[in-house]
């Protein structure tokens, strides 16, 4: 879309800023725009006040880097859950879909990526460390490996089994339910949560 289109240079912004987010393009923008207009002031500020709020408080677990309101995320902190089997997801949309399948009571470790080279993504540019330093400290008995059946996951799974092995008796993966290539967001609860309950060993 044009600028001479945009009958207001503040509708032009705001148009840009929702157009950044992704997915979202122009035509869409627009109409999320055209529909905050449409309500009253306090909704619209209730929301763009939810958003600054979102970026200035939120924090990261200490223990698994997981989103969350406090320094240890409800998960860590819940004692009814099996401390000594890590799930290794990429993000927390990972953990809310495998949340959202009811049958994993352990714990999760968020890396935050996956090692992709072509996409700049090392290993030192996700959370692997602190695994390694959990692995250290921690009673884990088991890793779940529940990253994205792609080669840039595989790699991530190599690399840290190689880099926690002496620390951990037993590695696993998802069964292989979760078709190759696929992320764990664009899979059916039920197909997941057979792929956890049924996970196969790690090499």
């Amino acid at each position: 879309m044009n600028n001479t289109e945009y009958p207001s240079k503040l509708l032009e912004n705001a148009v840009n800023e929702f157009s950044k987010l992704p997915g979202i393009g122009s035509k869409t923008a627009m109409r999320l725009v055209l529909h905050l207009l449409r309500q009253n002031e306090n909704e619209v500020t209730n929301f763009g006040e939810s958003i600054i709020k979102l970026k200035k408080e939120v924090t990261f677990c200490e223990i698994c880097n997981n989103i969350s309101d406090n320094k240890i995320c409800n998960i860590c902190a819940d004692n009814s859950r099996t401390k000594d089997i890590v799930c290794v997801v990429e993000n927390l949309k990972d953990v809310i879909s495998i949340e959202n399948t009811g049958q994993y009571r352990g714990v999760y470790h968020v890396l935050g990526g996956i090692i992709s080279p072509i996409d700049g993504f090392g290993p030192n540019d996700i959370n692997i460390s602190s695994l390694e330093n959990r692995a250290k400290q921690n009673n884990i008995n088991e890793i779940i490996f529940a990253l994205p059946t792609t080669m840039e996951g595989d790699t991530t799974n190599y690399y840290i089994h190689k880099k926690v092995k002496k620390y951990i008796s037993s590695f696993s993966v998802l069964a292989r339910g979760v078709a190759i290539g696929d992320k764990l967001e664009y899979t059916d609860e039920i197909t997941l949560g057979r792929s956890i309950l049924n996970r196969t060993s790690f090499l």
